[in-house]
């Protein structure tokens, strides 16, 4: 099972790419959102992969973070949704906006991808509503994950030099570590993690920016009971 291919961008088509990784083509299959995050052709690439496996076919799709590879696999655990569906709701929400929808029970945003029908959007925000708090925590434990993975190609590759190119820095996800943090200390609380994550969901959506602290403020008072 190939899990992260990392080499360097041959070209690039609407839905997907050709890695060359030490002399060996990779079709890679993207959503829309990840192929506008992708290098130009000839730079360095690196994407976390996931590998569908049928009888008589055989794909990769790649994807930026850890996070959105997750959601990948998930989307594609309910019933009726296919690979061409979750890149089409990746690609039109991003793993974040994913997480809040499911948690908030938002199938209308699901509903929005291209393909994705009221029925198959309700059946995801159902099957998936569970699951969704611990993809959401993702944020604050895999840190790496928030960066996409390492661009750094070993091998010697010749590519014509691009002054306008910048050198990837790391940098934390400071709203999905945030958000993380806030469902932990709910769950200390004894909240549940679906009501816990509906909570943070929400009150990341009224604010953006807020902070763990702000954010576990904020999604209290939303828990509060009414009355």
């Amino acid at each position: 099972m190939i899990g992260k291919l990392t080499g360097r961008l041959d070209y690039r088509a609407e839905d997907h790419v050709l890695i060359d990784v030490r002399g060996v083509g990779y079709i890679v299959y993207c959503s829309s959102r990840t192929m506008m995050a992708l290098p130009g052709v000839g730079e360095a690439i690196s994407l976390y992969t996931s590998m569908l496996v049928r009888e008589d076919l055989l794909q990769l799709f790649g994807f930026t973070t850890l996070v959105e590879k997750e959601w990948h696999h998930l989307l594609t655990s309910v019933q009726g949704v296919g690979a061409k569906a979750s890149l089409a709701i990746l690609g039109t929400l991003g793993p974040d906006a994913v997480g809040r929808a499911i948690a908030l029970g938002d199938w209308a945003s699901v509903k929005a991808a291209k393909g994705v029908g009221p029925k198959i959007a309700q059946r995801i925000v159902l099957d998936l509503k569970d699951k969704a708090p611990g993809v959401m925590a993702m944020g604050g434990t895999i840190s790496e994950a928030m960066d996409g993975p390492d661009l750094e190609v070993v091998e010697s590759v010749e590519a014509a030099p691009n002054p306008k190119s910048k050198k990837k820095t790391s940098k934390p996800n400071t709203d999905a570590a945030a958000q993380a943090g806030a469902l932990s200390a709910l769950s200390n609380l004894g909240y549940s993690p679906s009501d816990a994550a509906a909570a943070v969901a929400e009150a990341a959506g009224n604010e953006a920016g807020l902070g763990e602290a702000g954010l576990i403020r904020a999604a209290l008072k939303l828990l509060a009971p009414k009355g």
